[in-house]
């Protein structure tokens, strides 16, 4: 069967929520993933499966609740859909020059053309999104730090999601091709 090489995300991760990276990996290894890596302590893997998406995803999530008490959304996308995600940024330019101005959100579903016609109207500020698929691109370019209009987008869109500065996107790519 063939494997696939797998990012692995975890929403919410920071604060008071942990996950203490060397565990994460034992939990993954044991869970059966193979060569699992982990990016920084914010709720980031990589690791390789035979399984298809989902089902990577629904034994990471149990893995993680049973051994680490993590009850948060996971998301999990292939190496190539996670390519693709990178080569599809709108705002490409805009995430060279200033990498940490532009965030990519990774939604657990896919929303509707009426959903983001809402959100479209809450964005007020300088802010600029694009959604592609499970995929919301967001230019913030005030910074994230300062934006009204990011923490509206979950709660608008009613889907879980997460998301990582173009600066760990990039990372993420490298980590889980080997780079």
């Amino acid at each position: 069967m063939a494997k696939t090489r797998y990012i692995v995300l975890f929403r919410g991760v920071g604060g008071a929520t942990q996950l203490p990276v060397k565990q994460l990996r034992q939990v993954l290894g044991d869970a059966g993933f193979e060569d699992v890596a982990t990016y920084i302590n914010s709720g980031n893997a990589v690791l390789t499966s035979g399984d298809a998406e989902a089902k990577v995803t629904e034994k990471v999530a149990q893995a993680v609740r049973t051994h680490m008490g993590f009850e948060k959304a996971v998301m999990v996308r292939s190496l190539d859909h996670w390519q693709a995600m990178i080569d599809g940024n709108p705002y490409f330019d805009d995430a060279e020059a200033a990498p940490t101005t532009v965030h990519v959100f990774t939604m657990e579903h896919a929303v509707n053309a009426e959903a983001q016609q809402v959100l479209a109207a809450k964005a007020t500020g300088t802010e600029r999104f694009w959604v592609e698929g499970r995929t919301l691109y967001l230019h913030t370019p005030d910074g994230m730090g300062r934006s009204l209009f990011a923490p509206k987008i979950e709660p608008t869109l009613k889907t879980a999601m997460t998301a990582r500065n173009w600066r760990s996107m990039l990372a993420l790519a490298k980590l889980a091709r080997g780079d």
